[in-house]
């Protein structure tokens, strides 16, 4: 009798525990700023941040404003705020004019995830899914195979406050320097990546300005379609190559003419997915340490002085792969 009491007690514990565990999922809100709404890229991301919150059974959803301006992610974020979400997530396009309003919801109690900011100040945790010195570096290295290691590139970003577009603009530039002493950076760099209209225009200025142009850098998705729809009203594909991060769907057309050469990325749907993963495990209050299998990362070895986590799941796009990629929905 005493055993079948016992046995009751521990069911009953069971499933106040597992009630207690449903419940506190359920209070959980988790609200992600992007750079910009409406584009492919973060149309992915925010398929996964829906995915994986449905997955654990929590509440989250993605914030993208009308332009890449950092004062629209400021009031998002003070929205999100006032919401009284229980994490925020943000890929930033300043990372500097963020750190107020960040601080702000830390205050609060707010735990705070950033993606593409691997020097974000005010934060819980940074996640990368490609080191910043290998993503621009095997940029670099592709485009002086294309060009030979001869002639002058442009290199766009999205804005000039974009930390990570920036980063690998840095380390692309460094490498070409270090090892291709006959390619020559055109002006420094170009904030316009982040739209397809300005980096069209930009891309069609630049090769009327340098007729001995021969390459373009895109750091952010919109940047290698405009500098690949100005090579091909110029009449320039296979004289003027174009490389760079962007969604495969929406250049695939341009990949497989031959205007655009091709490129990285990550999976923005997996940062979408991660982005919920790391703010559920925040504030549930689950420490992260060196070694952890964490869904959507793998194994990590995270840097706890700069709160970053950086694993390596770069992928290659070019004519081979961007049907595959595309079918993906990326």
């Amino acid at each position: 009798m005493k055993f079948y009491k016992f046995k009751i007690i521990i069911l009953f514990i069971s499933i106040i525990t597992i009630c207690t565990s449903r419940a506190l999922a359920n209070d959980i809100e988790v609200g992600v700023v992007v750079k910009l709404g409406g584009i492919p890229w973060f149309n992915a991301m925010e398929a996964g941040i829906t995915e994986r919150a449905e997955e654990l059974g929590i509440n989250a959803f993605m914030v993208g404003p009308t332009s890449a301006d950092p004062a629209l992610q400021v009031r998002a974020i003070e929205d999100l705020i006032a919401r009284g979400v229980s994490a925020i997530g943000v890929v930033p396009n300043d990372s500097e004019a963020l750190e107020p309003v960040l601080a702000k919801a830390r205050n609060q109690g707010i735990k705070i995830i950033t993606h593409e900011s691997p020097n974000q100040k005010n934060i819980d945790w940074n996640f990368e899914l490609a080191s910043a010195k290998g993503f621009g570096e095997a940029h670099a290295k592709l485009l002086a195979e294309k060009t030979g290691g001869i002639g002058e590139y442009a290199v766009f970003v999205g804005s000039l406050t974009v930390p990570l577009h920036n980063a690998w603009a840095d380390s692309a530039i460094s490498y070409l320097k270090s090892n291709y002493p006959n390619m020559k950076l055109i002006g420094q760099r170009y904030g316009v990546a982040e739209s397809v209209d300005e980096s069209r225009k930009t891309a069609l200025d630049l090769m009327l300005a340098n007729p001995n142009l021969n390459g373009f850098l895109g750091f952010g998705s919109q940047g290698p379609i405009g500098a690949g729809r100005a090579i091909q009203e110029r009449r320039k594909t296979g004289k003027i190559h174009v490389l760079g991060p962007l969604s495969p769907g929406q250049g695939m057309r341009l990949i497989k003419a031959d205007v655009i050469s091709g490129g990285f990325m990550w999976n923005p749907k997996q940062a979408g997915k991660v982005f919920v993963t790391l703010a559920n495990m925040v504030v549930q209050g689950k420490e992260i340490s060196a070694g952890m299998d964490i869904p959507g990362l793998g194994i990590v070895n995270p840097d706890f002085e700069k709160r970053n986590i950086v694993v390596d799941q770069m992928v290659t796009i070019n004519k081979d792969t961007v049907d595959e990629l595309a079918a993906m929905g990326l």
